[in-house]
């Protein structure tokens, strides 16, 4: 018989963790999360579940798994292991080791920390093995009388008196959690949550696993924003009190009066910031930890960040995958597509719920969602008031239906701190002057301008085609003037190196001067860069789009504020619309650009009344056959999940992801950390076309393989191609 360090809870090729090891790991994390989070947890029992979850990894059909013994010598020899085996499944035949009473939350924490209990989408929960395969039970328990010993040797190791148990009590055990589970109600599992969290943490961080949990649930230090020095006629909001009974906020205010700082000041506990895409919460995940690591250079500001790499896939049905979302960020900056989970109840949902739970969320730009997106958002709102947290919501522009629609909503559940600023200091936010262009062909002229003066401009296109061919023509047209171009369909780690390239070395200081002596340069660009990227240009060139998208736009013009810069006015151009309106609705598009002015100032205070007649009618979607609390009451059963391509199918994203040929290598060999910087995301509807004539690998995010060079991939971004022969 194997000595127990030789009993592996992970293969060699991810690290090789015994199985004492990861348990170990899980019980410290364990622990603490049941210690941490804002739900009455037994932390004895917590650490109970974490001794026993892993123990059926202690079985030979697992062992052998993990070995990475492929070669069979016969095929009898291979059919002997095709059998299915769950190992946690396994580990409830140590449940007679506890007293019954203990059983129930030990079943709650252990039988589904992997998997829905029912209607899993490979069938191997409990209740689905129950169902079609007969022989579960035995095929979980076979070899008990020699790997059982494994199991009692590590409970031992955490002080549990562990009997030799035979395995016909095995066998009523695991019979005993099969009823127990079919017996289930609706609702959602926090012991379920708390046990996967703690897995989830001690399966990435292994060895510094309590070293890491250190740095959790730690209330951010936000003296920073509260320094007096930081209050300036410049940014209005700055000079208001955010001190107030009030558990929630709604702050209507322009770009540059300060919303981030009011925002985070209205903050008591730890924190969620949401924002709508990528880009802009790179840019505040950056912002926040470098000022709060100005108070405290030398301490880690405990600031996370958490964005779309996670994969939504693609392969014949639709199906989805995400990152494991780890608990207990002091200050964690994410879209709310990462939230969605806990409208949805996709998988790991209940820890992400129990990781919000009496937290303050800020939801920035609020405005910018629409149809489905919107609908989430709402949604996403009304269970965040059901887990006692404090939401404080920040915009520039929002259609009045839909202010009044929030606030009705947070007003239901505890007062509503309301900030909107007067006319007479919305007027000092004025600060573009919006000239329509009838005709496109209009752009080399107003270009060939702005370079004679040294300006920087920014261009942006709706879509990525036509971002990729408009670059191309431009910069043959201005060989010479310095140049990028930046969209969504980078790859991953490339996309983040052009935002950085693009504040460092394109990037403008917005000052009175700035066109005087300074060199001009030619930035291209889809909507990636029209929220909460820190960047400022002299002139801007845009296709029309909905109004409120183009306000954000704006805001990378003339967007730093001085006492110089008050009163002083730089251009917008807009193109209006002709042709195809993807992948907005032209009806929104053409109400939007009639009510611009031209040639003349656009008044801040103006702003919301043009919203309003943009957007006459509340424009949501109905998402309420996906969601899992409705009408008052949980419509999930405990203990499930909903297969994650739910999140797809209700806001009616069709992702998927593809790499480069020369990278296909590199990916199939990498761990999943290291493949995501390779992955480019694209509409799956844009790729659909290909899909049966490009290679789609059965690795990671399933992901399609172009062959684009690494050059031409470098200046451009993924660009569709007919695949070669080789492939």
């Amino acid at each position: 018989m194997k000595p127990l360090q030789d009993i592996l809870a992970k293969s060699v090729d991810r690290g090789g963790t015994t199985l004492l090891e990861h348990t170990q790991h899980v019980a410290w994390a364990i622990e603490a999360f049941a210690e941490k989070y804002q739900f009455e947890f037994d932390k004895e029992l917590a650490i109970k579940a974490a001794a026993l979850h892993d123990l059926g990894k202690a079985h030979v059909h697992f062992q052998h798994k993990i070995s990475g013994k492929a070669d069979y010598k016969s095929m009898l020899e291979k059919e002997e292991w095709n059998y299915t085996h769950r190992h946690e499944l396994s580990s409830l035949g140590f449940l007679p080791v506890f007293p019954k009473g203990e059983w129930n939350p030990l079943i709650d924490m252990v039988v589904a920390h992997h998997k829905s209990i029912e209607n899993d989408k490979r069938l191997k929960g409990i209740i689905d093995l129950g169902e079609t395969e007969r022989s579960w039970i035995a095929n979980h328990l076979i070899g008990w009388e020699n790997w059982s010993l494994f199991g009692l040797e590590i409970l031992e190791r955490f002080g549990i008196n562990a009997r030799v148990i035979s395995k016909n009590e095995a066998e009523e055990a695991l019979k005993y959690a099969l009823e127990y589970c079919e017996g289930k109600g609706r609702g959602w599992s926090p012991l379920r949550g708390l046990l996967m969290s703690a897995d989830h943490f001690a399966s990435a961080f292994i060895n510094e696993t309590q070293e890491k949990l250190k740095d959790l649930f730690a209330i951010p230090d936000l003296s920073f924003y509260l320094n007096p020095k930081r209050k300036s006629e410049l940014y209005p909001l700055s000079l208001l009190e955010t001190q107030n009974d009030k558990p929630h906020t709604i702050v209507v205010a322009p770009t540059g009066a300060g919303k981030t700082d009011f925002l985070l000041k209205r903050c008591k506990g730890r924190i969620f910031y949401t924002l709508p895409f990528q880009a802009s919460i790179n840019a505040m995940y950056e912002r926040i930890k470098g000022d709060i690591q100005k108070e405290n250079p030398n301490v880690d500001s405990k600031v996370r960040v958490l964005h779309s790499t996670s994969a939504l896939l693609v392969k014949g049905n639709k199906e989805a995958e995400t990152l494991q979302h780890f608990g207990g960020a002091s200050i964690k900056v994410l879209t709310p597509h990462q939230l969605a989970a806990i409208v949805f109840g996709t998988a790991g949902y209940e820890s992400i719920m129990l990781d919000l739970q009496g937290t303050d969320v800020i939801l920035d730009e609020i405005h910018t969602y629409s149809d489905v997106g919107r609908s989430m958002v709402l949604e996403i709102v009304r269970t965040l008031i059901r887990l006692g947290c404090r939401i404080h919501i920040g915009t520039a522009t929002m259609p009045s239906l839909l202010y009044r629609e929030v606030l009705e909503l947070l007003k239901k559940h505890g007062e509503v701190y309301e900030i909107k600023l007067p006319h007479h200091v919305l007027d000092k936010f004025d600060r573009h002057i919006v000239h329509k262009i009838e005709c496109e062909e209009e752009v080399d002229n107003v270009l060939k301008k702005a370079f004679e003066h040294k300006e920087k401009v920014l261009v942006i296109f709706n879509t990525v085609k036509k971002a990729q061919a408009e670059y191309k023509r431009l910069t043959k047209l201005f060989h010479g003037i310095p140049s990028m171009l930046i969209h969504s369909r980078f790859r991953r780690g490339d996309r983040v190196k052009l935002e950085n390239r693009l504040k460092s070395e394109f990037n403008g200081d917005g000052s009175a001067a700035h066109g005087n002596g300074l060199s001009p340069c030619l930035v291209v660009s889809t909507q990636v860069v029209e929220v909460s990227l820190d960047i400022s240009f002299d002139r801007m060139v845009t296709q029309v789009a909905p109004l409120d998208a183009l306000i954000q736009r704006f805001g990378r013009v003339n967007r730093k504020r001085s006492k110089d810069t008050i009163g002083k006015y730089k251009p917008v151009h807009v193109i209006q619309l002709d042709g195809n309106a993807l992948p907005y609705q032209a009806e929104t598009l053409k109400a939007s650009y009639n009510q611009l002015p031209d040639g003349e100032v656009l008044k801040e205070q103006n702003l919301q009344t043009k919203i309003d007649a943009v957007y006459p009618k509340l424009d949501t979607k109905e998402i309420d056959v996906h969601l899992i609390y409705h009408d008052g009451r949980y419509r999930i059963k405990e203990l499930c999940n909903k297969p994650n391509a739910t999140i797809v199918d209700a806001l009616e994203i069709e992702s998927a992801t593809c790499i480069l040929e020369c990278d296909r290598e590199r990916y199939e060999q990498a761990r999943w950390d290291e493949r995501i910087p390779l992955e480019i995301p694209v509409n799956f509807k844009t790729i659909s076309r290909y899909k049966d004539r490009y290679v789609q690998i059965e690795k990671g995010s399933y992901p399609f393989v172009i062959p684009q060079s690494e050059e031409e991939h470098q200046k451009y971004g993924l660009e569709l191609i007919e695949p070669s022969n080789i492939l």
